[in-house]
């Protein structure tokens, strides 16, 4: 395949002062994309404001003959989101990529988060992602076009120590893209995930010595490509961690069907219940939610034709032995 561009399209980048951020804007801009390069600077707890991470990858593409501008409004807040978006109108005219990178760390025990912590994460993470994806997705929708790009990660799929507030934050993520999906899917407006894994700033404190080659690069490409207007993808979890993509989903196993259930119930038919030897999936375009439910009724509707039947036949075999005894009894 010819290599892709991006021409005339225009993009946001949360988070494009560093690490995987700058890497997208970067990659974006080469390839022809008029990019707002959105960062607040701060540390990686939150704490603080810098403007120049964003402004200097904006000038290091503009340097390179690309197109883009800074943006330090924090995705925080909804005025900042706002704000953010309405960067990309007035420079560019219109948005058409929004890649929500932005993101903090506040680690502790469960037992231990404030809840200045919590929400602190949660405001950036998710809040943020709402906050930017809110005011960019109508736009979208009016001009028929837009991708969008969300980031969760591994403790979002699978949780991890220390970090309730980044695992509740990144598995909210998901929902909002799903949600995103379904409405946009009648107006071209894709939404997609990526749960990446690079050495960044990020993983301050983590041993990495004996990781295999895990740079922003390697994850760059499948957010470019999921932001490019040949990638039809929607509802969809992209891994990248490694050199390894990879998709993940939900599945469900087809479960057991009772007309009604005790806690014995349950008990006995545990292992069956759990078995996902045949697991069940829904795509989440066109009807995932609607599919669920569906799957679940039809096991229902199926199991009473069955006991309909059985009831029929057994009424039928009861009248026919009534029948052969009346008959026996004029015989006789």
């Amino acid at each position: 395949m010819a290599d892709l561009s991006f021409d005339g399209r225009v993009a946001v980048v949360t988070g494009g002062g560093r690490g995987l951020g700058r890497e997208y804007a970067l990659l974006l801009a080469e390839r022809g994309a008029a990019v707002v390069v959105n960062d607040v600077g701060g540390a990686l707890d939150g704490a603080g404001t810098d403007e120049g991470p964003a402004h200097e990858v904006a000038r290091e593409i503009t340097d390179a003959g690309g197109r883009a501008v800074a943006s330090t409004d924090s995705v925080a807040t909804a005025a900042g989101g706002r704000a953010i978006i309405d960067t990309a109108v007035e420079n560019f005219g219109r948005i058409d990529i929004l890649v929500h990178n932005a993101g903090i760390v506040r680690r502790a025990a469960l037992r231990d988060m404030t809840d200045e912590d919590f929400e602190a994460v949660l405001d950036v993470h998710l809040r943020g992602a709402f906050h930017v994806v809110r005011p960019a997705f109508g736009l979208m929708c009016d001009a028929g076009y837009g991708r969008i790009v969300l980031t969760s990660s591994i403790g979002g799929l699978y949780g991890n120590h220390e970090v309730a507030n980044y695992a509740v934050a990144k598995a909210g993520v998901i929902g909002l893209s799903n949600v995103a999906a379904m409405e946009g899917a009648a107006h071209n407006v894709t939404s997609n995930v990526i749960v990446p894994a690079a050495v960044t700033r990020m993983a301050a404190g983590i041993d990495t010595s004996a990781y295999p080659p895990m740079g922003p690069e390697l994850v760059a490409p499948v957010v470019g490509y999921l932001a490019h207007e040949s990638c039809t993808a929607t509802g969809e979890l992209f891994i990248a961690l490694a050199g390894r993509v990879a998709t993940a989903a939900i599945t469900e196993s087809p479960g057991v069907y009772r007309p009604s259930w005790t806690m014995a119930d349950v008990a006995e038919h545990f292992d069956a219940i759990r078995d996902r030897s045949e697991p069940v999936t829904f795509p989440v375009v066109p009807d995932a939610h609607g599919d669920h439910i569906r799957y679940s009724f039809a096991m229902a509707a199926q199991a009473g034709a069955m006991s309909a039947r059985a009831k029929s036949s057994q009424a039928g075999a009861m009248s026919a032995r009534a029948k052969s005894s009346q008959a026996g009894a004029t015989h006789a």
